[in-house]
């Protein structure tokens, strides 16, 4: 979507896209998650959806040369040069393998292969500007007496979308939080961006049946990122095979916990949430530190108290008071 809205092939809040539930290309059918598909739908929809069919369209706009420059300009394909063993270079097509169902199966990730820190430089790129970094792990190292020895720095590779483009992306990816499938993972008052992932697993070169990888990539907040988070689940059980249900709970618990340990501020004119007949009731939390434990239970009689530490003062709270949170969640309090 980013190479689209950078070439100028489609205006994602004005051109719309007619999901029937499947398109055929070159013989092949391949569908949408959502049978019969999601009807008339402008492509912001169709990153909010998930819907493979737009995804399709997109790339048949780009054209395969296009589309694949950006593959490979957002790193995908080669290693990181992470400072850390065993890296992969994940698996994308040979341009001249590629035809048409190649180059319809690409738009929308399905026959090729990435790595999770591949996919974390790429969407650091897509929202802060479209400047590709090379990632670290390792920020310095110091001997006994604080001399640092060696540092790592940021290094700069290359620009491979504008601001203008980054800045349509990160509100395209707050919309998927809003209002598509990354609900679950909506926190009133921050602005969320993420993206859903569902990803089938392949065995001696067959896609293997009722196998995925469920994934969630997120951006906090949206509009100024300071963080960038990906989680996945490697065959999950017992659960709908659709990312947006499995993973989002999970991501949102762990985005309250960095927008904590951040100390990320609420946000203002974030895009407000689509409300679904099952979305629980929320309360806001209160500041409770510095009062006593009992107190404190008195405030949060809508939550589940986690507590840490043996003294009776509440000396730190997580989540923070001011953030909206369901009914029933945990509160952790830690004690002196």
């Amino acid at each position: 979507m980013a190479a689209s809205v950078e070439e100028g092939v489609v205006d994602i809040f004005k051109d719309h896209f007619y999901d029937s539930g499947k398109v055929r290309v070159d013989g092949s059918t391949l569908k949408c998650w959502k049978a019969g598909g999601h009807g008339d739908q402008t492509f912001l929809q169709v990153i909010e959806n998930s819907c493979n069919p737009g995804f399709v369209k997109l790339g048949q706009l780009l054209g395969k040369e296009k589309l694949f420059s950006y593959i490979n300009k957002f790193g995908f394909g080669s290693k990181t040069g992470i400072d850390l063993n065993g890296e992969g270079n994940g698996i994308i097509f040979p341009l001249n393998r590629v035809g048409n169902v190649e180059l319809a199966t690409s738009a929308f990730g399905q026959g090729i292969s990435v790595t999770p820190i591949q996919q974390v430089m790429a969407v650091s790129a897509v929202v802060n500007g479209g400047y590709l970094y090379k990632p670290y792990i390792v920020k310095s190292v110091s001997n006994n007496i604080d001399n640092v020895i060696y540092e790592n720095n940021k290094v700069f590779k290359k620009q491979v979308i504008s601001g203008k483009t980054s800045a349509t992306m990160r509100y395209a990816l707050e919309s998927v939080v809003a209002k598509g499938g990354g609900k679950s993972a909506y926190i009133e008052g921050y602005r969320i961006g993420g993206k859903t992932g569902t990803a089938q697993k392949v065995e001696n070169g067959q896609y293997l049946a009722n196998n995925y990888i469920m994934s969630f990539m997120s951006v906090v907040p949206a509009n100024d990122p300071q963080a960038v988070f990906y989680l996945a689940i490697d065959n999950p059980k017992n659960t709908a095979m659709l990312s947006s249900y499995t993973t989002t709970p999970i991501a949102r618990r762990i985005l309250l916990d960095i927008i904590d340990s951040l100390g990320i501020e609420k946000q203002e004119n974030e895009i407000k949430k689509d409300l679904e007949w099952n979305d629980k009731v929320t309360y806001e939390v209160p500041n409770v530190v510095g009062k006593s434990y009992e107190e404190a239970k008195k405030l949060l009689v809508n939550f589940e108290i986690v507590k840490s530490g043996t003294g009776n003062i509440v000396s730190f709270q997580s989540p923070k008071s001011g953030t909206i949170i369901e009914d029933r969640s945990k509160i952790r309090l830690f004690m002196k």
